[in-house]
């Protein structure tokens, strides 16, 4: 049995479906808040769902019952809302995942838990690109949310006994990605404005890079995390190991709908990094972790999913 936090949301139910694929039985917790009934279409008749918040220990104790793998996916997202709020940041991202480490404690049957940690943990380092033996340098509420949970991770494999692995996310993109939030992330909000015919809302000067990486490869890195063994405890970049502007973002949605996609400039997001770049070589090594969606392909395959929408 997999129990997934935050199952109803982008990363979580394309794992749910994935797991459904492969024969496994699923349950998801997720409070709606931001997940939907919609992602999990395909597969609800075959998954169980419970309708609770990760801050509710009563509610995670219950979910977590039978359970042999944990992917952790609930959170509060993005770096720009923390610098907003990050006293409820704090709440969900670091209390909310005690209380999944603590439940998985004290559910015995649980073999690891897979924590989705993020590469904005990085922060200021300079190096690139990023390994994971880096000394995090964090700039935003989010970032040091993400790097408190982590270590929280690690100190429960050491201490208590539950086996974690926490997988950095590298800008994570694909169908089922909200463009209608405010903190909604570049690529799903550059192809709502060129569908809308509406200008790109691009911050800075564009020139900043990401590693950006389609969600196949990270539903793969998560179901290899899960079941690996020797990698208790370890920490791992998921990501393609390439970095593209937002501008060449831009050129690629441009090609899509055949035609050059006006630009508005507006102020940087306050906590951004400016670049990004993972190196894989360690997820590669012990997980036989393997892209097998590059960037231009992913992009092409979101922008056919969001069109269908």
């Amino acid at each position: 049995m997999y129990l997934i936090t935050g199952g109803a949301g982008f990363i979580g139910s394309n794992l749910a479906d994935a797991l459904v694929r492969r024969g496994e039985r699923v349950r998801i917790l997720d409070n709606f808040s931001t997940g939907s009934m919609e992602y999990l279409r395909a597969s609800r008749d075959r998954i169980e769902i419970v309708e609770a918040d990760i801050r509710d220990y009563d509610a995670v104790r219950r979910a977590m019952d039978g359970v042999v793998y944990v992917s952790h996916q609930a959170a509060l997202r993005s770096v720009e809302r923390s610098v907003d709020d990050p006293l409820s940041t704090d709440d969900v991202n670091v209390h909310g995942t005690l209380h999944v480490l603590m439940a998985a404690r004290e559910a015995k049957t649980v073999r690891r838990v897979v924590y989705a940690s993020s590469s904005s943990v990085y922060g200021e380092s300079e190096a690139m690109p990023k390994t994971e033996d880096l000394t995090p340098k964090p700039v935003s509420p989010y970032a040091v949310s993400k790097l408190a949970a982590e270590l929280y991770c690690g100190v429960f494999s050491k201490l208590y006994g539950v086996e974690t692995v926490s997988l950095r996310y590298f800008n994570v993109f694909g169908p089922r990605q909200s463009p209608k939030s405010r903190y909604a992330a570049v690529v799903p909000l550059f192809m709502h404005a060129a569908l809308r015919n509406e200008p790109l809302e691009v911050h800075g000067d564009g020139q900043q890079s990401r590693d950006f990486t389609y969600i196949d490869n990270v539903v793969s890195a998560n179901i290899l995390s899960c079941t690996t063994p020797g990698v208790g405890g370890r920490v791992f970049n998921v990501a393609c190991g390439e970095r593209h502007s937002l501008l060449e973002i831009a050129d690629v949605v441009g090609r899509f709908v055949g035609r050059e996609l006006p630009r508005r400039h507006t102020e940087p997001r306050r906590g951004d990094v400016r670049h990004t770049l993972a190196s894989i070589e360690l997820a590669q090594r012990l997980l036989d972790y393997r892209p097998s969606v590059g960037f231009e392909e992913g992009l092409r395959l979101t922008f056919a999913a969001l069109k269908k929408e």
